[in-house]
């Protein structure tokens, strides 16, 4: 099925322009690694000579314990939800990164714990039980860092893939909060015993501006920020409309709603102050683009929480925390553009199918022609702007057309001069993304942003 309105011609008033592309997501990485350099080299300044198995085994220690004292700050940091790298890098990239970080992260921990323990004991010539013993009971400050040390490995059980499956996404997220716990458990211990700062107080006066900046930053864009909009924009639920099978729209009213800020393909953490809601924040897009006095997101009715908002009551008082995101206008690099939505993805990409200059055709699947939510107003923006949709079904078969390279480029035949956004469940994502690469598509082109943290 599909719904041509002339897409060759761009609507007037939406010419192209291309955007600035931020230098943030190029400059973190390096800026990370150079800070670890930094970590290596207050170790190289303060080491005169490493001799024997004792002295490479302590001095593996230090560096391993160095480079996990500095991974926290910025494990915590990336989730710091700072806009700088939220809507630059994507809220989504960050979470890759900071859930790569979290397994070296714990690795380091385990490599520093064991490592020390081994080079003391061969030091004193003691067995590494008793050497274990001495150390936590008699070092100072070394009870509370073991203590966050078990913390920190326990939170990296909890996050592998296996243990993830078993947990909700609420329970897994508080419980991940015990890592602030744990870095604040494990901070004295490194002052107190570390070589490397005992006696230097330029390392640690470095090394408390490190922690203490980042404890500001969460402190104050995890908690400060969301309270503060929370009491000032006073957001309530004032309808709740279905869009297709088990998909609802739900519109919220507020005050100084223009002072978010929300850019179309962005989303918020929406926690719902209602009975078996209020504790926990999920993220869900705008499903159209942000008004002064209202906002509305589009939610399938997939697990506990989104099933619970088709149930909602007009009144309902409603926190909002973000915006979120870079999958946003930022991210196109040319005149043309493709939007590939499925299912309840359509929401991010129904306000940039409204907003985005140029050239903008869009792709739309669902299993059933009734899955198509949103499509009178896909079709009346379709219509205004002079544009296309693809509307395809699995289901009847004569509407459907397969995710390959070959069904996409008959549907785009140029689809490599495109920019692509892409959003949909996880398993249409990935088959999607090896389809556009198959078709020509450049990976640089290819932007999609998951919600699954």
């Amino acid at each position: 099925m599909t719904t041509t309105f002339s897409s060759t011609r761009a609507s007037r008033g939406m010419r192209h322009r291309r955007p600035r592309r931020s230098a943030v997501p190029f400059l973190a990485p390096p800026a990370i690694w150079a800070g670890a350099a930094g970590v290596l080299a207050l170790w190289w300044s303060d080491t005169t000579s490493v001799v024997g198995p004792a002295g490479w085994l302590t001095g593996a220690g230090r560096i391993t314990g160095l480079l996990a004292g500095y991974a926290c700050t910025i494990l915590l940091a990336l989730m710091a939800r700072v806009p700088l790298l939220d809507h630059t890098i994507g809220t989504d990239r960050l979470a890759r990164w900071h859930a790569w970080g979290g397994r070296c992260t714990v690795s380091l921990a385990l490599a520093h714990t064991l490592l020390i323990i081994w080079g003391y004991s061969l030091t004193s010539h003691t067995t590494v039980v008793s050497q274990t013993t001495t150390l936590v009971l008699h070092y100072p400050d070394l009870l509370k860092g073991t203590a966050g040390f078990l913390l920190f490995v326990a939170t990296g059980v909890l996050s592998a893939r296996a243990a993830r499956r078993r947990l909700s996404y609420e329970t897994w997220h508080y419980l991940h909060f015990a890592t602030y716990l744990a870095v604040f458990l494990t901070f004295g211990h490194q002052l107190s015993n570390g070589a490397d700062f005992v006696g230097n107080r330029s390392a640690q006066a470095a090394w408390y501006t490190l922690f203490l900046g980042v404890a500001a930053l969460l402190a104050w864009y995890r908690f400060a920020v969301p309270l503060r909009r929370g009491l000032r924009h006073r957001l309530r639920v004032t309808a709740v409309h279905p869009e297709a099978p088990g998909v609802v729209s739900v519109h919220l009213t507020g005050e100084h709603l223009d002072e978010l800020g929300g850019r179309p393909g962005q989303f918020l953490r929406w926690r719902f102050l209602t009975r078996g809601l209020w504790w926990t924040a999920n993220p869900y897009s705008l499903s159209a683009p942000a008004h002064p006095h209202h906002l509305r997101i589009t939610v399938k009715t997939a697990g506990g929480h989104s099933a619970a908002l088709a149930r909602l009551a007009p009144g309902t008082r409603v926190w909002a925390e973000g915006p979120y995101g870079g999958f946003t206008a930022n991210r196109r690099t040319a005149p043309k553009v493709l939007l590939l939505a499925g299912g309840v993805g359509i929401t991010p990409l129904r306000t940039l199918f409204e907003t985005l200059p140029g050239q903008v055709t869009l792709v739309y699947r669902a299993r059933r022609p009734a899955d198509l939510a949103l499509r009178g107003e896909l079709d009346a923006i379709a219509a205004r702007r002079r544009a296309t949709v693809h509307y395809v079904v699995d289901e009847p078969a004569a509407c459907s057309s397969p995710l390959t390279a070959r069904g996409l480029t008959a549907l785009v035949p140029d689809l490599a001069a495109h920019d692509i956004y892409l959003c949909g469940p996880p398993g249409m994502t990935r088959a999607a993304i090896q389809a556009l690469r198959e078709a020509g598509a450049p990976a640089r082109r290819i932007h999609h942003e998951s919600f699954a943290f």
